[in-house]
C-alpha cells in the first residue's frame, strides 16, 4: 500500500510538473508570438537599422556593386583635400611643440588598440609628415603625468631625435592625472626665446577629463596670449571648457568662425581611428599670420658646403668625431645634419631644397573641381594614363560625379589618386607644366579680399 501511494504521488507530481511546463512554455509562446508582431510592424531600432543599410547600394550597368565601393572610396579621399588654398602669408620657419597626454586615462580601449598605442603610432607618423613638409622648422615633445610635465625633446630639426624618444619603451607609461599648466608653462617658456620671425605653436593630444594645476591656469592662458602662443587640442574623450577657452584665446577665433582658423581646427573631438589622424594631421600646413604679428623681416640664413674628409674631425653640435657633414658659410664650424643653428655663430643653416619644400604652403595648388557625366569627355588621366569609366552607374543621372577632377587652371581631367598626389606629394599641376605657360604662376592682388584676420603674401624675404 504505501509502495502504491508512493507511485500515486509521484505520478501527480509528475501531472503537476507538465501541467506548469506547459503553462511555462504557453507564455513564452504568448511572448514570442508578440515580439514577431511587433517586429512585422516595425521592428528593432537595430534591425531596421541594418535592412535600411542596404537600400543605399546601387548596382552598375553590369549588375557590379565594385563601383559604387570605389566611389565611396574616392569621396573619402577627396575629403581631406578640400581645403581652403587662398594665397595667404604664412610663417615657413616655425617653432612647434607637441604635448601628449600619460595619464591613466590614455589606457582605455575605446580607440584600438588602445589611446596610447594609438596616440603614439600616429604622433610618430606626424613627426615624419611634419619635417617633410616643413623642413626648416622645429618641433619639440613634452609628456604630462603624475601632474607634472617633463620634455622629451627640446626643439630641433631632426625628426630621428624624437622618433628615439618616443620609441623609448620609459617614455610610453602612463601613471597619475595630467596638469596641462605644467606642459603650456613648459612650453612657453622655451617658445619666448625663438626669433620673432617664426611661429610659436602648441598642439596637445588630450585623452583626460581633468586637469591638477598647481596655480591658475587662466593666468597662463593671459601669458601665452600675450607671447603670441598659438595653442591647439585634438580631444580624445569629450571637449572641456578650459580647452575651448585656451584655443579660443590664443587663436584669435569667434564663435562664428565655428573654431576653425583659416581652413585648421583648433579644437577637435575625435570620432574614431580614422577621424583621430585627420585631426592630428590638419596641424601640419603652417597657419595663417595675423595681423598682429604682420611684420615684414629679413632673416639671415646660410647655406653650407658639404664636407667629405678622409680624417674625423668634431662636430660642434654633438661634441664627436665624425667624418662627413656641412661647413659652416660665417665661421667655418662644422655640423653634422640640416636645417639647424648654429651652435657658435647661430646663423640658420638650410639647403635649397628645403627652401623650395617650404615654398609650397605659400602657393598651394588650387582644388580639382569634380566632373559630372555631363562634362566626361575624356578617356584616360592626364597623368597616369588610367582609363576611367565609359558609363554612369545605373539610376545615376548626368549630374553625378564621373569619377574625373579638372583643374580650374589647364582643365585637364586627372583620376583621384593622381589628385590627391598632386596636392599632397607634387604641389603642382602636371598639366599646367605641360602646358608650357605661366597658368600655373600665382599673380598675387594686394587688392584681394581675403580674410580679416590674413595678409596678402608679400614674398619670402631670405638673405644669404
Amino acid at each position: 500500500m504505501a509502495q502504491s501511494r508512493d507511485v500515486a504521488n509521484a505520478s501527480m507530481s509528475g501531472r503537476r510538473t507538465r501541467k506548469d511546463d506547459d503553462e511555462y512554455i504557453d507564455i513564452d509562446d504568448a511572448i514570442d508570438t508578440h515580439e514577431n508582431e511587433d517586429a512585422q510592424g516595425g521592428g528593432y531600432s537595430w534591425e531596421e537599422e541594418y535592412k535600411r543599410s542596404w537600400d543605399v547600394l546601387q548596382e552598375d550597368s553590369e549588375g557590379r556593386l565594385s563601383s559604387v565601393v570605389a566611389q565611396l572610396q574616392q569621396q573619402m579621399k577627396r575629403r581631406r583635400l578640400l581645403r581652403d588654398t587662398a594665397t595667404v602669408q604664412r610663417g615657413i620657419i616655425r617653432h612647434f611643440f607637441l604635448v601628449i597626454d600619460l595619464s591613466e586615462a590614455m589606457n582605455e580601449k575605446d580607440l584600438r588598440p588602445s589611446r596610447l598605442e594609438l596616440t603614439l603610432t600616429y604622433a610618430k607618423q606626424f613627426v615624419m609628415e611634419y619635417f617633410d613638409q616643413n623642413p626648416i622648422s622645429q618641433l619639440g615633445i613634452i609628456v604630462i603625468r603624475d601632474g607634472i610635465a617633463e620634455r622629451l625633446t627640446d626643439l630641433s630639426g631632426n625628426p630621428t631625435d624624437h622618433l628615439r624618444a618616443l620609441k623609448n619603451k620609459r617614455n610610453q607609461e602612463t601613471s597619475g592625472e595630467p596638469s596641462l599648466q605644467n606642459a603650456l608653462d613648459m612650453a612657453c617658456a622655451s617658445l619666448v626665446n625663438v626669433p620673432s620671425h617664426g611661429s610659436r605653436e602648441v598642439l596637445v593630444i588630450y585623452g583626460s577629463l581633468t586637469t591638477c594645476d598647481p596655480g591658475d591656469i587662466y593666468d597662463t592662458i593671459a601669458t601665452l596670449k600675450k607671447e603670441n602662443v598659438r595653442v591647439s587640442f585634438v580631444g580624445l574623450a569629450a571637449e572641456i571648457q578650459v580647452c575651448r577657452k585656451l584655443c579660443k584665446e590664443t587663436n584669435g577665433k569667434t564663435e562664428k568662425t565655428n573654431h576653425i582658423v583659416n581652413g585648421a581646427r583648433s579644437y577637435g573631438v575625435v570620432l574614431n581611428e580614422a577621424h583621430f589622424k585627420d585631426l592630428l594631421f590638419e596641424a601640419i600646413p603652417p597657419p595663417a599670420v595675423t595681423q598682429t604679428r604682420n611684420t615684414s623681416n629679413l632673416v639671415m640664413m646660410g647655406f653650407p658646403t658639404k664636407s667629405n674628409d678622409l680624417h674625423p674631425s668634431f662636430c660642434v653640435c654633438h661634441s664627436k668625431l665624425t667624418v662627413g657633414g656641412y661647413i659652416c658659410p660665417r665661421c667655418s664650424s662644422k655640423i653634422c645634419e640640416l636645417p639647424t643653428d648654429c651652435d657658435v655663430c647661430g646663423l640658420t643653416l638650410v639647403s635649397s631644397p628645403h627652401l623650395a619644400r617650404s615654398y609650397h604652403h605659400l602657393f598651394p595648388v588650387d582644388n580639382f573641381l569634380e566632373v559630372p557625366w555631363s562634362g566626361a569627355k575624356s578617356i584616360n588621366c592626364f597623368a597616369c594614363q588610367t582609363a576611367f569609366d565609359s558609363s554612369p552607374m545605373a539610376g545615376a543621372g548626368l549630374e553625378s560625379n564621373s569619377g574625373r577632377y579638372s583643374c580650374p587652371r589647364c582643365f585637364n581631367h586627372f583620376c583621384v589618386d593622381c589628385d590627391i598626389f598632386v596636392h599632397e606629394v607634387l604641389h603642382n599641376c602636371p598639366g599646367c607644366w605641360a602646358a608650357g605657360s605661366n597658368i600655373s604662376a600665382v599673380k598675387i592682388d594686394s587688392s584681394s579680399k581675403i580674410s580679416d584676420n590674413v595678409q596678402p603674401m608679400e614674398g619670402v624675404q631670405v638673405a644669404s
